[in-house]
């Protein structure tokens, strides 16, 4: 499989204009206090389908050859890719069917369903999603649109890096989510490009921390899959093109509680206004409490993704 450049980045750039937005930057003093930073924080959770993943699906799907396109496309997802693959999937004329785990944040199913797609459920814990797909890519010839393990995706997610250092040249260090390391990937990989010095972290839940365990062990370890609120970092074990990357570029994989990640989106929506779904979050939760080693006065955080259900929400409390 060809490998994740810094020039795929920049095409994607161009290629995924029609659909994904170019999000903004926010800062807080008193995040930054608390934080003992200068933190600049990526909204991704502004982006189109409310996360980063239209960047990905985007630069694939509007790669896909026009011949092809009338066969549709394939996904599987616990959510944010499913919307993104939706939405770039209508843009581009294709009918999108997406294998969805029938626990998925209720939400994210009824968006990608208002967009279009024909949802497929299956029981994460006893059934394969990948193999679900591959039935149905079997009989109908379409293209599959996965969701970190490709190089056009996790060059598509890179893009957000790419904004972000253009707004922000001088970062000390870059925080990204990291679930099957599409994300954490391509920005890492156009990151270093652009500014060599800069220190490279990815963030994971303490109870989904297969990607700190294969950058420990230096190669790919799997896990259980993971009971946590981050429905988005559930993902049993690192891509096998992302995680090359991620271990020959990222500097540490922090680890947060759900207790740290439910914290973060609450002083993110009292204090910054914005919402902020738990996968997206954790990033900022290691910031609160102190994950990140010491040494970086300026921060740039992704902010993955926004979209979280009202009533998840209330069980949070005041």
């Amino acid at each position: 499989m060809p490998s994740i450049t810094s020039g795929g980045v920049r095409a994607a750039a161009v290629r995924i204009r029609p659909l994904a937005k170019r999000t903004p930057i926010i800062t807080s003093s008193e995040f930054d206090d608390a934080a003992g930073a200068r933190v600049l924080f990526k909204c991704e959770n502004l982006q189109t389908g409310g996360a980063f993943k239209i960047r990905g699906a985007s630069n694939l799907i509007l790669s896909i050859p026009p011949a092809d396109l009338p066969r549709g496309v394939v996904a599987f997802s616990s959510g944010n890719h499913a919307i993104a693959v939706a939405i770039a999937a209508r843009h581009a004329g294709a009918a999108a069917t997406i294998v969805m785990p029938a626990d998925a944040p209720r939400s994210k199913l009824e968006t990608a369903r208002a967009y279009g797609a024909r949802i497929v459920l299956y029981d994460r814990l006893r059934e394969s999603r990948e193999a679900i797909a591959a039935g149905i890519l079997e009989e109908s010839g379409a293209t599959l649109v996965p969701p970190f393990d490709h190089p056009i995706i996790a060059e598509g997610q890179g893009t957000a890096a790419l904004e972000l250092l253009e707004d922000a040249p001088d970062l000390d260090g870059l925080i990204a989510p990291v679930g099957g390391g599409g994300l954490l990937s391509g920005c890492a990989t156009i990151a270093r490009e652009i500014r060599p010095s800069i220190r490279l972290f990815g963030v994971e839940p303490a109870d989904g921390n297969d990607t700190f365990l294969s950058l420990q062990a230096g190669e790919r370890r799997s896990i259980p899959l993971p009971h946590t609120i981050a429905d988005g970092l559930r993902a049993p074990e690192p891509g096998a093109l992302t995680f090359p990357i991620i271990h020959q570029l990222v500097e540490q994989i922090l680890l947060v509680t759900d207790d740290q990640i439910r914290a973060a989106v609450k002083f993110l929506l009292a204090r910054l206004k914005i919402l902020v779904e738990p996968s997206g979050a954790v990033g900022a939760a290691a910031l609160l409490f102190g994950k990140l080693p010491r040494g970086m006065a300026k921060v740039g955080v992704i902010l993955s993704g926004g979209n979280m259900d009202l009533d998840q929400l209330a069980g949070y409390g005041s």
